[in-house]
């Protein structure tokens, strides 16, 4: 069975198009046609992309502008079929086609091929013949016509998909059973609506055509993308019936300004009736209509005025808080907005910010205040001159002018009143210097009669109970101490304090003043010097004597100091360091001892501060050696402590250490003696001893005369130094640790070789080169790594054996050279304190 043409049943129709555009285009068609009816869709673009005019060769026929073709009064197909032609012309660039359409007859059934050889009974199965919507359709057995039995509603079921069936009397089916749409067309029986039942939008007054205000929406329940859901939009009708205000696009909805100037004031709203067609508007669509109301918004496009331009009003003179006036303006404004919403100010008359004006939020007014009492004597009226704005700025209107400020005057009339006295001024201070005599006149505070402006029969007083320092004469208002003003004691602590006076006239009105008293700082401290004893050294390194005043300035720094006795003035000096300091030295060598030392200090206001500094001269290194006790050098006595003999006795074994190993390299190349093995050990003597030596002949130190060869022994003084013997042609004296590689040699000569072996060196030559060494490793001996006492520093090494790379020690004995001596004569008085040690008691 051949599938048969799509058939529309009751009026529905099946569109066909030509494949070739301009020719021809075929409609199967109902034999019979309503007016209004849509017979068919021709892409017209596809002919003509811009035709400016369209007909129809049929009068039956009338073609849209979107090639919708509809007919325009009833129609009978008598014939098979029907012919006429669109004529497209594009009379700008002179263009005309045309298109043919053939209207056709449509078949209304489903027909098998194989009916010439059997007899085909038909049948059909599927939604709306036996499945929901039931009953719809119904297929003729015989000959496969296929039939509706009532209306259709496209918006409800679109289109049906059914299976016809082709069978033979006994059952057997030839075809394949065919599955068939039936496809309901649209008829245009749904008008348009709009979305809301009532659009309300907003638009500000002034605002410029072509503003957008809102926009409006309809909708259509017909086939969307056909002319039954093409909708256009227009503006019926506008309440007030004024010059029209707004436009609406007939395609959009959007509604926009239209008129030049809306004025809020005139008109506050509109209220727009609006239609919406389909059919893009064609008169036979359908239509229906909405409402849209337009509230134009309030600018400040009217400014305020008052409506009174003069005032008056009256006040009692030093009335505070008082409301004396309201003022009102007019605006045009939305009331309540800020547009209308007052601001009012004082412009002028008001310097001394006695007035003050405000509004009223629930009335609008201005209400004028006094907020510091008037005098009637020093002014009987006031002029004010008030403005007023509004709280949101201006808006001027289109081919408007500048808006002006609305002002009126107010005077205001002063009324005398009987006044008590008034102090000129109200607060009157008082400098008074610290320590002041009692009874001393520090000022007068008088009070004035407002109305006679003198101080006639006017009495005063301070009431009790409060600062009690100062009193006030009731007559004359002389102000006097009545204690001794002190910036330690009490309330005064603070350098100040506030007193109340009361002035009484002969009416008893009182009035009131505050004398506030500040006291000035005195000179009433001495000055004093912090630290009195004091500990000096043999270095003699300047004390500094620091004062300090408890006065504030100018009383206190800087200060001077002098020694007021004449004989201590002689051996002690005084020099400058700062404004609180001052140097203490002694001028001369003068010996050891205590010294009680009269100081005094002068500060900046005169006043002088007696001192006795006390200053313990004593024979030490550092102050703690001294402990509270006097090192004192009489005669030929001699007082050391522990540790500075044994750094006396450390410094000669170190010098006689360097004299032996001297006299060993001049002689090691002519004498050499063999001893024992154990010998050296027993070299190292005991000196920690504070008994005298044996006695010596004469005042220098006699080297050591004999010591054992071979030996090895060294002194550690804080650092280790190694003194090494080098046989040969240059004997030297080598420092191998601290102060670079240096010989006695190389200093004797400058710097250049060493000298050959002579092992003569004069006292400027030795004193050159071991008195910088002598002085460290003296002082060196005596502390550890802390700066503390060393508990003992004389330590000794093991014994080196034989084969020892030194050589003789021994050989001083053999140098008998007197003059190699005469060092000795000219030893500092360290030394010398160490050869007295010697001398026997």
């Amino acid at each position: 069975m051949a599938p048969a043409a799509p058939c529309l049943v009751l009026g529905l129709l099946v569109l066909s198009l030509c494949c070739e555009a301009c020719k021809k285009v075929i409609f199967h068609v109902p034999s019979e046609l309503e007016a209004d009816t849509l017979v068919g869709r021709v892409d017209l673009k596809e002919c003509l992309q811009y035709a400016e005019f369209i007909s129809s060769s049929d009068g039956n026929f009338k073609v849209l502008e979107d090639g919708s073709v509809y007919t325009t009064s009833p129609l009978s197909l008598s014939a098979e079929k029907k012919t006429f032609t669109i004529l497209l012309k594009d009379i700008q660039e002179q263009v005309e086609k045309k298109i043919h359409v053939d209207l056709v007859k449509e078949e209304k059934k489903v027909q098998s091929d194989t009916a010439q050889n059997y007899t085909i009974y038909y049948s059909a199965s599927g939604p709306g013949i036996d499945q929901d919507p039931k009953g719809l359709f119904y297929i003729e057995r015989e000959t496969g016509n296929i039939f509706a039995t009532r209306a259709v509603d496209r918006e409800q079921y679109p289109s049906f998909q059914i299976i016809c069936f082709a069978t033979t009397p006994d059952g057997y089916s030839p075809e394949v059973p065919l599955v068939h749409t039936i496809r309901i067309e649209d008829d245009n029986d749904n008008a348009p609506y709009f979305t809301q039942d009532l659009f309300e939008f907003c638009v500000p007054e002034n605002s410029r055509p072509g503003v957008v205000v809102g926009k409006v929406i309809a909708e259509d329940r017909d086939e969307p993308y056909t002319l039954h859901t093409t909708l256009k939009y227009r503006i019926v009708s506008q309440t007030p019936p004024i010059t029209p205000a707004f436009s609406l696009h007939g395609d959009t909805g959007v509604i926009s300004v239209l008129l030049p100037q809306l004025d809020r004031e005139l008109v506050p709203s509109y209220t727009l009736l609006v239609e919406v067609r389909d059919m893009a508007g064609q008169p036979f669509g359908l239509c229906t209509t909405g409402t849209v109301v337009i509230k134009i918004e309030d600018t400040n496009d009217n400014a305020p005025s008052f409506k009174q331009l003069q005032y008056e009003t009256r006040v009692e003179e030093n009335r505070v808080s008082v409301e004396i006036l309201r003022v009102s303006v007019v605006d045009l404004d939305e009331p309540g907005s800020p547009g209308s919403g007052a601001v009012y100010e004082i412009i002028r008359g008001n310097d001394d910010q006695a007035f003050e004006i405000t509004t009223d939020k629930n009335t609008n007014e201005g209400i004028l205040c006094v907020v510091k009492g008037l005098d009637y004597e020093t002014a009987k009226q006031r002029v004010l001159v008030i403005g007023v704005n509004n709280e949101a700025p201006y808006v001027l209107a289109p081919h408007s002018q500048q808006l002006s400020q609305s002002t009126c005057s107010v005077t205001v009339h002063v009324l005398d009143v009987d006044e008590g006295p008034v102090f000129k001024p109200c607060l009157l201070r008082l400098d008074v210097k610290e320590c002041e005599d009692i009874g001393t006149a520090i000022g007068r505070y008088v009070a004035e009669d407002p109305e006679t402006g003198n101080s006639e029969g006017i009495r005063y007083r301070i009431p009790p109970g409060q600062c009690n320092w100062i009193n006030i004469d009731d007559k004359s208002g002389e102000v006097r101490t009545v204690r001794v003003l002190d910036r330690d004691i009490g309330e005064m602590r603070r350098g100040q304090c506030n007193v109340t006076v009361l002035a009484i006239d002969r009416n008893g009105k009182t009035g009131t003043g505050t004398i506030q008293v500040c006291i000035v700082p005195g000179n009433k401290n001495f000055p004093r010097i912090i630290q009195t004893d004091y500990i000096m050294c043999r270095d003699r390194k300047p004390i500094c004597l620091t004062a300090q005043d408890d006065d504030e300035a100018p009383y206190s720094a800087p200060f001077v100091y002098r020694i007021t006795d004449r004989n201590l003035a002689s051996m002690w000096k005084l020099t400058p360091h700062d404004d609180n300091s001052w140097y203490l030295s002694p001028k001369s060598d003068i010996p050891y001892g205590i010294y009680e030392i009269p100081v005094s200090v002068i500060d900046n206001g005169g006043k002088i501060g007696e001192n006795t500094v006390r200053v313990n001269l004593c024979d030490c290194v550092t102050p703690t050696e001294c402990d509270g006790r006097t090192r004192q050098l009489t005669g030929g006595n001699v007082t050391l402590g522990l540790w500075a003999i044994l750094a006396m006795i450390l410094g000669s074994l170190l010098l006689l250490l360097i004299l032996i190993t001297i006299c060993g390299c001049c002689g090691a190349g002519v004498m050499h003696r063999q001893v024992t093995d154990d010998c050296a050990n027993h070299n190292l003597i005991i000196s920690n001893t504070e008994a005298p030596g044996e006695e010596v002949m004469d005042h220098n130190i006699i080297p050591l005369q004999s010591t054992c060869d071979q030996g090895g022994y060294g002194v550690k003084t804080g650092e280790q130094q190694t003194f090494e013997m080098v046989k040969g042609r240059g004997h030297t004296l080598e420092s191998v640790k601290g102060g670079g590689h240096q010989t006695l040699g190389s200093v004797k000569e400058g710097g250049q070789q060493p000298m050959m072996d002579t092992c003569r060196y004069s006292y400027s030559e030795w004193h050159n080169f071991t008195h910088p060494r002598l002085g460290e490793k003296v002082h060196l001996c005596r502390q550890d790594e802390e700066q503390k006492h060393s508990e003992d520093y004389l330590l000794s090494y093991n014994y080196e054996g034989k084969g020892s790379l030194a050589g003789s020690v021994g050989c001083c004995s053999d140098q008998h050279e007197e003059e190699a001596l005469d060092f000795l004569d000219q030893l500092e008085p360290k030394f010398r304190t160490l050869a007295e040690t010697c001398i026997k008691r």
